[in-house]
């Protein structure tokens, strides 16, 4: 699926050479912040299996099933833009507590539900929370993580996405001999409450503490993992940082979300809202969401179905390690290629397995094969690409409106397709899949640049020629200037 959004503008911290102790304890807090993460992950997993036994209590047709799964999506896009405000104004620390709780209340009320609407209120909820961590989580890690070991942090929140869905999963398979989606949905409080109670013992990120003047409070913190001379370089940078804000003022340059309609940035809008859009209409999600329904509606019982699916989560969160070692050696681009191939050659063979009414042995073995290829490229290697095609100062909006955009096409396809499966067929889906598939291959090969090993002003080098039609220039053009 689509996993977690890597952004911020306070997203590099200048700690250097902090001592092992300090290392331990930044890890502590980096897995109590991840656990929002595991959250994203549990809640959009366990209405795969939850769905088979809530929609025969509810009464729920092919619409209103499809609704209770991609009304979380609407909760989400809600969550993902307002976090950004909240947090800068309550700090990271609260707000992560915070969200916290919007996922037990949301969880509390989906787990009680007694009809359509009572559910849809609880996955609004959980949406809402699933939003705020997507854009939180990357936020806060980035900010407390010494250069040193901030790619290994920042790999926790992709990691615990997927582990999060696995968890799901066996939850759901747990429960599926009692058909107890009640309890499937209750489980998560666990981790919900985890992670209030986790919130309470973790630092503010010492940047939020610069920007509201709390630089007593940021040098405590910094000296608690490293010294005195750690924290005179935070200092030092959000000074730096200040005085571009200042300047940037000056010049009446724009801001925000305002400068991304400058043709300076069109390019890289190109291709982060199309690689964001495509990684959902790919089909994904209806993976995610649907496998059990998918593999019951090839004669298996429901607790069969929902095993099937722990296999899915189990290669998701494998191969998603194996993207995270591949990722800077083999580049972006190739990854995205062989991604997308193999993609397409396993959607087809998937809807030829439908409509041929083959074996669900078969039928799972093409659906494993899917998420193989997705794991290892279109779902890793687009939120990377979407954090470095856009220039320091606008990195932030920009991933913003490609977070958004993936948001918005996730519900799209996920409130589609339980109608387009009863409309066209169940094979004949995954071919319109397939199709999207072939398009990314063409939109990557012709327009996505190769990230790797580059700075700013390469990349952008990279986007504006293919976007004019022109050869890429070659690589080595010196560092960023951003």
């Amino acid at each position: 699926m689509a996993t977690g959004v890597p952004t911020t503008e306070t997203a590099e911290s200048p700690l250097i050479e902090v001592p092992e102790e300090g290392l331990r304890q930044i890890r502590r807090w980096a897995w109590v912040i991840a656990l929002g993460s595991f959250l994203f992950g549990y809640d959009t997993g366990v209405i795969s299996g939850a769905l088979l036994f809530l929609k025969e209590d509810l009464h729920l047709n092919d619409f209103e099933q499809g609704s209770v799964v991609s009304v979380l999506l609407l909760g989400a896009i809600a969550g993902a833009l307002s976090v950004g405000r909240i947090s800068d104004r309550l700090g990271r620390k609260r707000t992560l507590g915070l969200v916290g709780l919007t996922f037990a209340a949301g969880i509390a009320i989906a787990a009680a539900a007694n009809s359509y609407g009572v559910m849809l209120i609880g996955r609004v909820i959980m949406g809402l929370g699933v939003g705020g961590v997507s854009a939180l989580v990357p936020t806060y890690l980035s900010e407390i993580s010494p250069a040193q070991i901030r790619g290994r942090i920042l790999t926790l929140n992709q990691l615990l996405i997927t582990l999060g869905l696995l968890a799901a999963y066996l939850v759901d398979w747990a429960f599926a001999g009692s058909e107890n989606w009640r309890a499937m949905f209750a489980v998560g409080l666990i981790p919900s409450l985890a992670l209030v109670f986790g919130s309470l013992r973790l630092p503010e990120s010492p940047a939020w503490l610069l920007h509201h003047g709390k630089e007593a409070q940021m040098r405590s913190l910094v000296r608690s993992v490293a010294s005195d001379k750690a924290a005179d370089q935070v200092l030092e940078l959000h000074n730096r940082e200040e005085e571009q804000r200042r300047r940037a003022a000056a010049s009446g340059e724009r801001k925000g979300w305002r400068a991304l309609t400058s043709p300076r940035l069109r390019a890289a809008m190109v291709v982060g809202l199309t690689l964001a859009a495509l990684q959902q209409f790919a089909g994904i999600n209806t993976v995610i969401y649907y496998a059990p329904t998918i593999m019951q509606d090839t004669g298996l019982s429901a607790s069969n179905a929902i095993l099937y699916s722990v296999f899915i989560g189990v290669i998701n969160f494998g191969m998603t390690i194996v993207a995270l070692r591949l990722i800077d050696r083999v580049g972006r681009r190739p990854l995205l290629l062989v991604s997308l191939l193999g993609m397409l050659g396993s959607l087809a063979a998937l809807g030829l397995a439908f409509v041929a009414d083959l074996s669900s042995v078969i039928i799972l073995l093409f659906i494993l094969l899917y998420i193989v290829a997705f794991a290892v490229g279109m779902g890793p290697v687009f939120w990377v690409i979407l954090g470095e095609i856009f220039p320091t100062g606008n990195r932030a909006a920009g991933v913003g409106a490609g977070s958004t955009m993936n948001w918005s096409a996730n519900f799209a396809v996920s409130l589609a397709f339980l109608p387009l499966l009863s409309a066209i067929g169940t094979g004949e889906t995954f071919w319109l899949f397939a199709v999207v598939c072939a398009f990314g291959i063409w939109f990557v090969g012709r327009y996505v640049p190769e990230t790797k090993d580059r700075e700013f002003p390469e990349v952008d080098m990279e986007l504006q020629a293919r976007a004019k039609g022109e050869v890429p220039p070659p690589a080595g053009l010196p560092g960023r200037t951003t």
